[in-house]
């Protein structure tokens, strides 16, 4: 949004996204897709796209079991 691009202006902070497959240059993490990549992972859980939980709990509780899952198959995939 443009009103956020003036204030960051104001800032002196330059804007700069790294492309797909490089470095972005935080020290964070090796590539920049990550985040991508780990939403990809959770909607591969259908009652995960749509939130269709009432109270946040359970939601949670659906989350933290397919983060657990999607690292237990990467676990055992090393094998």
């Amino acid at each position: 949004h443009d009103k956020y691009r003036a204030l960051v202006r104001e800032l002196q902070i330059r804007p700069l996204i790294a492309r797909r497959g490089s470095g972005h240059g935080s020290g964070l993490g090796k590539q920049r897709w990550v985040v991508e990549q780990t939403f990809a992972l959770l909607h591969a859980f259908k009652r995960l796209r749509i939130r269709w939980e009432i109270r946040a709990d359970i939601h949670e509780a659906f989350l933290k079991l397919a983060c657990g899952l999607i690292c237990w198959r990467r676990l055992t995939s090393l094998r």
